[in-house]
């Protein structure tokens, strides 16, 4: 903390949220409150920012501050996730100290099949797909796929309308045309792996990233025909079947200590593999067989008080401000 008097400014860089849009855009204005709240608690006087496309409005009021360092929440530019580097490159050409993922790491991550080819190459297990132009990488289980957005997280576009059984007079490049439409971007196709849901949060530490207690989705009461999905639903949506029977849960026996071995050794090579920092969290789903599959790498994860990143820091023994600071830290190391 600093002396009274001598509160440093800091920005905290937020998605510019319309005041009608979804509670998956809404959410990061609650996550800068909360984060405010931390900072302010650390010592420093936060100001929020949002990041606008009028990148000259946005770079005058960054330097009006003067800030000590950025706290980069900026998950959509204009509601597009597939902008959402534009926020740590322009932080990179002010020169300016930000927390989390820098510029490659948050665009190769976000663009989703551009990460899955890279955990490929580098010989990582992810589940096989059709890229928006056709082309089949892997070999898939079944013939059920999911239409997922390339670009955008927080499962926006996952709906039961996402399914496809695949067969010799399937045309998925008309489906997922017909995808595009309705989500607005661009979509692939992944193979729907069956089996249990995990997520693992890693966080910066000094000097080496902490890779902290795995969380499993827990799919509550689904019909044998229902597939387990955490949609949009599940994560955003009250009242919903899925929202109310889709709960998260820390407590595993011994039986499955090996696998969440497996899961942290994994966490932890998607870190290093994509130059990750801050914090991070990878998502998983383990077949019948007890094989691991990176469904996908979220370098700018939620860090609201609900989320599963706030769970597995309290699971750690570490209160809120605690991982806040040390997300702080790690910009400041640079």
């Amino acid at each position: 903390m600093f002396p009274e008097g001598q509160m440093k400014n800091v920005v905290i860089l937020h998605s510019d949220v319309a005041p009608d849009a979804g509670e998956d855009e809404l959410d990061c204005l609650r996550q800068a409150d909360t984060i405010a709240g931390a900072l302010r608690y650390l010592g420093y006087n936060p100001v929020l920012v949002p990041f606008v496309l009028d990148l000259t409005q946005t770079i005058k009021a960054i330097q009006s501050i003067n800030p000590e360092f950025v706290f980069n929440l900026v998950e959509t530019v204009n509601g597009k996730g597939s902008l959402i580097h534009l926020a740590p490159a322009l932080l990179d050409h002010l020169n300016v100290p930000y927390t989390g993922c820098g510029t490659d790491a948050i665009f190769l991550t976000s663009n989703k099949p551009v990460a899955k080819e890279i955990m490929q190459t580098a010989g990582m297990h992810t589940p096989a797909w059709i890229s928006s132009t056709g082309v089949r990488y892997g070999t898939a289980p079944s013939n059920i796929y999911l239409l997922k957005a390339s670009w955008e997280h927080a499962s926006v576009g996952l709906d039961e309308g996402s399914v496809v059984r695949l067969d010799d007079t399937t045309n998925i490049m008309a489906l997922m045309n017909e995808r595009k439409k309705k989500i607005g971007g661009p979509c692939f196709a992944e193979a729907y792996i069956n089996g249990r849901e995990f997520n693992i949060a890693l966080l910066a530490g000094n000097p080496d990233v902490q890779v902290l207690h795995p969380a499993e989705m827990q799919f509550i009461g689904f019909a044998p025909d229902k597939l387990k999905l955490l949609d949009y639903r599940a994560k955003w949506v009250e009242g919903t079947f899925e929202y109310e029977n889709t709960a998260r849960t820390m407590d595993f026996s011994s039986a499955d200590d090996n696998l969440i071995a497996d899961l942290q050794s994994i966490a932890k090579r998607c870190w290093d593999l994509f130059d990750l920092r801050g914090y991070a969290r990878v998502d998983f789903r383990v077949d019948k067989n007890g094989t691991p599959w990176v469904l996908e790498i979220n370098a700018n994860p939620c860090l609201s008080p609900e989320a599963g990143f706030a769970f597995a820091v309290e699971k750690a023994a570490l209160q809120y401000h605690e991982a806040i600071a040390l997300i702080v830290n790690d910009a400041l190391r640079l």
